[in-house]
């Protein structure tokens, strides 16, 4: 059953990855109907205006009053919200700094050079 379990889970994620690669691909806010037309997925559109409620209610999306319901538009590009995960998970742990560690140690050294230089044009600021 724990693997059935996680199957399950893998699946939902992989729908809300689905579903915000959508609405990053649109220029405007999406209803639940219009997303879930887009997955063409054959799914309830509970299904999705569920998903759609959650990512709302994380901060992820923002949602805009249509009709009778809402559209839905990311608060961030994917970059965004995966620095955000980052970040998140930094500020849970108290040894920031042994997090940092073993972080920066894991890179590839194409990787590290692009973060040097990442650090590097933040300390001299804009231009």
């Amino acid at each position: 059953m724990p693997s059935e379990r996680r199957d399950e889970r893998r699946e939902h994620g992989e729908l809300v990855a689905d579903v915000l690669a959508v609405l990053w691909e649109s220029d405007e806010p999406m209803t639940a109907q219009q997303v879930n037309a887009a997955l063409d997925r054959g799914l309830a559109r509970t299904t999705v205006a569920t998903i759609l409620s959650r990512l709302y209610e994380k901060g992820t999306l923002r949602r805009v009053p249509v009709l009778r319901g809402f559209a839905y538009e990311p608060m961030e590009d994917a970059a965004g919200l995966v620095a955000r995960r980052m970040r998140r998970e930094l500020e849970s742990d108290p040894r920031r700094d042994l997090v940092l560690k073993r972080f920066v140690s894991s890179l590839s050294e194409s990787d590290e050079e692009t973060l040097r230089s990442l650090l590097r044009e933040a300390e001299d600021g804009p231009e």
